[in-house]
Parts: structure tokens; sequence; C-alpha cells
């Protein structure tokens, strides 16, 4: 039987994308209390299904798909930018396509506005209703109102009207951003992306027997399972290790691996390959906050995953990738590699020097880069140790030396050292899993 928690959930995805959702009503219709009622919303939010605003409550929203993570429901507009809606409150949970900045002439506005757009403009009231009758949301900035005509057509036409106290540019750069990090985060993969669900998923419960794995492993042709109870909670795995030698009478529950390691849904796959390589395991099942299994993950799953994400274009650059991009790589005699770059004003500290965060990425990238020329596979750093010998200034010309210590199946050490004007700056050892692909 489903807990109350997840009864929540099951309600507030059945309710229609729009409605308004209430900590009160929610727990006056499935009678529980208003403390359940509020952790299950919390939690809805968390998953991407409500999203919450301020003076206007919380709103049921359509959950972002891969294909369109990067799209912003009007709801996230209104958080992004500090905002509050003065009209057309129903239409909160509706996609943008693309914002136009209103500052032209009012017939060449209107040739840029098309249904799904967000204006962004100021007080100009025509505008306002322009954009409305073309299908447009419209965003004003400045923290100005509007009229009361143009707030009743935003109503009937459910299109919101939403005020803010920022200038046009800053609200700009508020949005751009935000769509820019959903398209970084739409090239990261999840375990839920990969995950084998529980419906699809061969397990064994508390009450079977070691007979009842035999039986299993001949129909599916692996003998790695999780064990679950009647509600689905995860108790233990049970493998081939665990049943050898013992009598086919004999409960699961005595010969399984109890407290078995898990993963959340909305871990990345990196992160999840990881924790199986160092824990060397094949099988990982997926909860969530509840124990409850939705499903599992192989190590195959993962480096299928692996394999796909190298092959994917990244649409957005993470700091990583801004930081090393700013230094040129070189190959020296003996296969060795060497980064040459500048510290930019965007690297430094309030000091004028060199942040630790910074150099430290740096490290991480040459060091991994140089692995790679020697094992093929994607490096995860386990242990790095720096030595900040001197401080770097801003606008110092630096060198990145990294030198391949040691490199196996599994594992890999690199020596890195940064150079100034030929004298040792900074140095690091970073001990690294390969993970291949």
């Amino acid at each position: 039987m489903a807990t109350k928690h997840e009864q929540i959930i099951r309600h507030i995805e059945t309710l229609e994308v729009g409605s308004k959702i209430s900590v009160r009503q929610v727990a006056k219709d499935l009678e529980v209390s208003e403390g359940t009622a509020y952790r299950a919303i919390k939690e809805a939010e968390t998953q991407g299904m409500v999203s919450t605003i301020e003076r206007v409550g919380t709103v049921r929203i359509e959950k972002k798909q891969k294909k369109n993570i990067e799209r912003l429901t009007f709801a996230e507009v209104v958080n992004i930018v500090d905002g509050h809606v003065i009209g057309g409150r129903e239409g909160l949970h509706k996609t943008l396509n693309k914002f136009v900045i209103g500052a032209m002439k009012l017939e060449a506005m209107m040739r840029y506005v098309e249904p799904g757009s967000l204006l962004i403009i100021g007080n100009r009231y025509q505008a306002h209703k322009l954009s409305l009758q073309n299908g447009a949301a419209v965003l004003i900035t400045g923290g100005f109102d509007t009229s009361e005509d143009v707030k009743k057509l935003s109503d009937e036409l459910q299109l919101p009207i939403i005020s803010t106290s920022y200038d046009s540019f800053t609200v700009a750069s508020l949005i751009n951003r935000a769509i820019y990090d959903r398209l970084i985060k739409k090239e990261i993969v999840m375990v839920e992306d990969i995950l084998t669900p529980a419906n699809a998923t061969f397990y064994l419960n508390m009450s079977h027997k070691v007979k009842d794995w035999h039986e299993l492993v001949k129909d599916v042709g692996h003998g790695r399972f999780p064990v679950v109870d009647d509600q689905l909670r995860i108790h233990g795995v049970v493998t081939p290790k665990d049943v050898m030698g013992i009598d086919e009478a004999v409960m699961i529950e005595k010969v399984m691996t109890k407290h078995p390691i898990t993963t959340m849904p909305r871990v990345s796959v990196a992160s999840a390959a990881h924790m199986m390589v160092w824990e060397g395991i094949e099988l990982l099942p997926v909860v969530d906050n509840h124990k409850k299994l939705l499903g599992i993950i192989s190590r195959q799953d993962v480096l299928k995953a692996m394999q796909y994400i190298q092959k994917q274009p990244q649409n957005g650059d993470t700091f990583a990738d801004q930081i090393i991009s700013r230094f040129g790589e070189e190959k020296l005699d003996g296969g060795q590699i060497l980064f040459r770059g500048e510290v930019t004003p965007q690297m430094t500290n309030h000091l004028g020097t060199i942040s630790s965060g910074v150099l430290t990425t740096i490290i991480c990238e040459a060091g991994s880069r140089a692995l790679k020329q020697q094992r093929r596979g994607d490096m995860v750093p386990e242990n790095i140790t720096v030595y900040f010998l001197k401080p770097l200034q801003i606008e110092s010309e630096i060198e990145v030396r990294p030198k391949v210590m040691e490199i196996s199946r599994k594992f890999g050490k690199v020596e890195v050292e940064i150079f100034h004007q030929g004298i040792l700056v900074s140095k690091a050892m970073m001990t690294t899993q390969v993970v291949e692909r």
C-alpha cells in the first residue's frame, strides 16, 4: 500500500497543468497532516511538477523533458526576475519559446512578437495590449504597472503580465543565464535517464527462497537482483556469491547483502559510475527518499551512457571549459604536453592573484588530459594535493606541465607543475579513477 507521501505525489500528478495547489487543501482532500502535505509538495517542486511563486502560490506546471528542458515556464520567469504577477495568473504554467526586448518603434516591435514569446518592455500600455493580442506574455521592467483593461485582457487570454524592478538589460541577462544553465544541464545524463524502471526490473521478495533465485536466473540469464518488501522498499541485494553452496530452502533474507549501496534518480551517471567502480559493484538499485525501488542500473548501462555523452555536442561551456579554453596546448618531445596561458581578471580573487579554485581546476583539467593521452576513458579525480609556492598575479603568463607518473586499467597518477617566467610557483599530485568508455 502506498504511503501518504506517495499518495500526495500521485494526486499532484493527476492535477491539470495550471492548477493552484495549497497545503491546506491537499491536507483536507487526502486527510493527512499539513506537515505531510507540505513535505510532499516540496518534493513535487524538486521533481519539477510544481512551481511556487511569491504572492501567487504554488502552481502545477508541465514537467520538463530532456528535449525541452532549456525552455522556461512563465512561473519560473517570475522567480528568476524577482517579479510579481499583475495579470493572467492562469497562464503561468505555459512555456515561452523566446523573449523580445521592446526597444524599438511599435510597428517594428510587433514583427518579432509571436505566440509563446515574452515581450520585455517598460510602461508602454499600447505595446502591452498588442503583445497580448499577438499571443505573447509581457514582462514590464522598472517596477511599472499597466492599465486595468490590459490586465483584464491578460486574464481573458490567460497570458501573464509580470512586473519587475530590474531594468531590461538585467532581466534579459538573468533569463539568458537561466536558459544557458539549462543547456548545460540538458547534456548531463542523469541516472533517471538510463535506469530500467521497477515495473521492468527483476527482483526478489523478502519471503522468497534460494530456490526462487535459481529459477529466476534460468529465466533472465544473470544472478544479481534487488530484494524488496511488499511496498517495494529495498532491503538488500542478492548475487551468485551470496547463494553459492546454500541450501535451496533457505530464505533469501538470510543470505542477501543487507543495507546495499543505492543511488537516487537525480544523480549524474558520472557520479554513479564512480561509485560502482570504487565499490566494485555491477548492479545499483535506484530508490526514492523513502527507499522505494524505482529501478536499477547496471555497469553496462553506465558504460553505454558514458559513450553516448562523449558523442554529444556541447551546447554550453561549463566554468572548467571556460577556464581551460584560455590555455593553448603544445606537444613536447617525448609525447608530453604543455599548457600555456594568461591569468585573466575573471580568474583572480579580491587580492588580484589567481584564486585557489581556478588553479585547482587548471591542474585537474591539465592532469586529466595528460592521462587521456595514455588511457582512453574518463578521469574522475579522487585526491589532489596542491602546494601554492608563490602567488600568481593578474595577467601573469604561466606554463602548466603535467607528467604522468603511473597509469593502470582503473587508476592514474599525475604530477602537475606550474611555472611563471621559468620559476616553479605551484605543484600538485593528483590521483584519478579511470572510467572506461
